[in-house]
């Protein structure tokens, strides 16, 4: 448990989170008997999976401090492989995979954003997971889920990453994620709240409806492949920038994508350059330097929460997010502070 976590009672916590670096990661149990995993929560996906046996070049250890397992299906009574015939390979893959017969296992390939993947093949295994059974008490609860055994990553998933973890928990809307299989299998209700610690970092992901405390409350956007919301407006101190809600639909895209697995807030170039002028326009004399052709910086000895102004985010039914100047700028080396030269905070 963490020193300090936010106050929530839940139908069903998952596990304490952590937060170290720049990800958000859970402890789970996986087979019979079970073992620990230690697996990124990414609202933003789809697919849970775990590194495999028959990954050469996975990771055993983790420098965020623990030791990583592979999955092993011949160590789990329950763990079963997901055939090319069986009602989950097809929904997942639109229909029949060529190539892809009864007596071959179901294949998967995850691709991320930033250029990472996960391959392998899908299996079925028990789940072991905690649910609340009292205040700040909790008992162990499973289900069964078809998950990925990744047999090769690449990009910020491989070897050569040292914030390595056994693998990413896919929590996204669609019917293959965890939460939508727990769900139609009537073990939770299709409901989750991540209670995120503003303090010490981690918090708590948790299955089922928040009870307290109170929240408020913002729409998801209907009809979108993940989960999205309405940002109504952008503040930079008292100013407010000038454009229309629509700003951030694209098609049939709309609103703004929530994701636990993105470490940066990405916003279109027609917000984010009007935000960092008007940000920047309360110093107009700083000298701005651009380091490894990435982070525009400058040099400042002083508060930044005094000298820069607060960044509120608007959506709708007057929720709103602040940002704090020392969260939006960083330390790059002693005296310096930047911001990405991309469209992001």
């Amino acid at each position: 448990f963490l020193n300090k976590v936010c106050v929530c009672v839940c139908a069903r916590v998952f596990k304490w989170l952590l937060f170290f670096c720049r990800l958000y990661y859970a402890r789970i149990g996986i087979g019979t008997p079970s073992k620990d995993y230690y697996v990124q929560v990414d609202t933003g996906s789809d697919i849970m999976w775990v590194n495999c046996i028959q990954c050469k070049e996975c990771p055993r250890r983790s420098s965020l401090g623990m030791d990583l397992t592979l999955y092993n299906i011949e160590d789990s009574d329950t763990g079963k492989l997901v055939s090319c015939d069986q009602d989950f390979c097809y929904a997942i893959n639109g229909g029949p995979l060529a190539g892809c017969t009864a007596n071959m296992s179901c294949p998967y390939l995850e691709i991320y954003g930033d250029g990472s993947s996960t391959a392998g093949y899908f299996v079925n295994d028990i789940v072991l997971y905690d649910r609340v059974s009292g205040d700040l008490k909790t008992s162990s609860a499973n289900g069964s889920v078809i998950f990925g055994c990744g047999a090769t990553q690449s990009g910020n998933l491989g070897s050569s990453n040292e914030e390595s973890l056994d693998g990413i928990l896919g929590f996204g809307k669609a019917n293959s994620s965890m939460i939508s299989q727990l769900a139609s299998s009537g073990k939770v209700k299709n409901m989750f709240a991540h209670c995120l610690d503003g303090v010490n970092g981690g918090g708590i992901f948790a299955i089922g409806h928040v009870v307290r405390p109170k929240v408020n409350m913002t729409p998801l956007v209907p009809n979108q492949p993940h989960y999205n919301v309405n940002m109504t407006a952008v503040q930079v101190g008292h100013d407010f920038l000038s454009f229309t809600p629509d700003i951030f639909d694209s098609g049939d895209r709309q609103g703004v994508i929530i994701d636990s697995g993105t470490t940066l807030a990405y916003l279109p170039e027609m917000v984010y350059e009007p935000l960092v002028s008007k940000i920047l326009s309360r110093q107009p004399d700083l000298k701005l330097q651009t380091i490894h052709d990435e982070y525009t910086c400058f040099q400042y000895s002083k508060s930044l929460d005094e000298a820069f102004p607060n960044v509120t985010f608007h959506f709708e039914n007057s929720v709103t997010l602040k940002v704090y100047p020392h969260e939006y700028l960083f330390p790059y080396v002693s005296m310096f502070h930047c911001r990405n030269s991309e469209s992001l905070l």
